[in-house]
């Protein structure tokens, strides 16, 4: 029997602790991935915390519906160990793993939209994930075959390329106006970065930390700017002539209203970060700016094939990505909730 380390969530707000179980026998069209990388997302924090934070000292409790110990993790990449007798699938092949898994049977399922699913089986949300040496797969078809690109990479792409990707995708009607904004340069904002230079050329990029600009001025940034400077609207302004299209990958009161505040007429605003706090504006603000705020969460399996094809076809590099020892994963959290990593950090099991 292959026993399966996990770096294991076996209390809220607490440390991760290594726990070794049996792999489970895949079943039916099931396939058993042996990860070989797996990325360590800002969202991590939220499920390991047990909420997110709402503003105004009000939280969203998420600790029900998972039994503890519990294993995080979602940006997996590896190679197939087994299958079930009714999965098509190649043993040895390398695969990154699309997480978004719904029920298959609700109406967002039902389109495609897995990812919004009303009863999910995300992987490191609701069923185990990739913080461990196996992930078990319900289908092969949430595989992808991602060469020639690295592993590290590959897994990024199935939650921060994925989540980029789509946000980008909703303002495709807007991109040719002027060039974007993006608000946040951390690990999904520089891989946002990355992806907007291939789809629509260089964006505007802004920051509160100075070592994230430098980051996104080395990434090929048009030029960037810091939220936190008064004077920064007007010199955005100044630059740009109006923002038309704008993704916030903080999710913050301030990086919302720093983005809405820079919109041109007509302009839209996509939402994917999670940080928390509240936002309110006067309601005519919305008809008389003709401003659209939309949320987007991650996206679909049919994006995450399309995030790999356009990687892999405009020969698109990676954003800065490091890697540790999965030992480390409750460490590397603890590094990013005091915001010391700059891009990416993804675990090597």
């Amino acid at each position: 029997m292959t026993r399966m380390h996990r770096q294991s969530m076996t209390a809220y707000g607490a440390p991760l602790c290594e726990t070794v179980v049996d792999a489970p026998r895949p079943q039916g069209t099931e396939v058993l991935v042996r990860i070989t990388r797996c990325g360590v997302c800002h969202s991590d924090l939220h499920m390991q915390d047990g909420y997110f934070t709402l503003g105004d000292g009000k939280q969203l409790d998420v600790r029900a519906g998972r039994t503890l110990p519990f294993t995080l993790g979602h940006e997996i990449a590896g190679k197939i160990d087994s299958a079930g007798p009714d999965a098509n699938a190649k043993i040895g092949a390398k695969v990154a793993v699309y997480p978004w898994i719904g029920c298959g049977q609700c109406p967002a399922c039902k389109v495609g939209d897995e990812n919004i699913c009303a009863a999910p089986r995300h992987l490191g949300i609701t069923v185990d994930g990739g913080y461990a040496t196996h992930v078990l797969v319900p289908h092969p078809r949430y595989l992808i075959d991602y060469a020639p690109l690295s592993a590290s990479f590959a897994g990024a792409l199935m939650c921060s390329g994925l989540t980029a990707y789509s946000a980008l995708k909703r303002l495709a009607d807007r991109a040719s106006r002027a060039p974007l904004l993006l608000v946040g340069a951390g690990g999904v904002g520089l891989m946002g970065l990355a992806l907007t230079r291939a789809m629509y050329g260089a964006p505007y990029v802004a920051d509160i930390d100075e070592k994230k600009r430098e980051a996104a001025l080395a990434a090929g940034a048009k030029a960037v700017f810091d939220p936190a400077d008064p004077d920064t609207r007007k010199a955005l302004f100044k630059a740009s002539g109006g923002i038309y299209a704008a993704v916030d990958f903080v999710g913050s009161d301030k990086s919302l209203n720093f983005a809405t505040g820079a919109l041109a007429k007509g302009g839209k605003v996509v939402i994917t970060g999670l940080l928390g706090g509240g936002y309110s504006t006067a309601v005519a603000m919305f008809p008389l700016k003709a401003m659209t705020i939309e949320g987007t969460q991650t996206g679909t399996l049919a994006e995450a094939r399309e995030v790999i094809d356009l990687v892999r076809d405009k020969k698109i590099a990676p954003p800065p990505i490091a890697e540790r020892p999965l030992a480390q994963a409750s460490q590397t959290l603890d590094d990013l909730r005091a915001g010391k990593i700059v891009g990416r950090v993804v675990l090597t099991a």
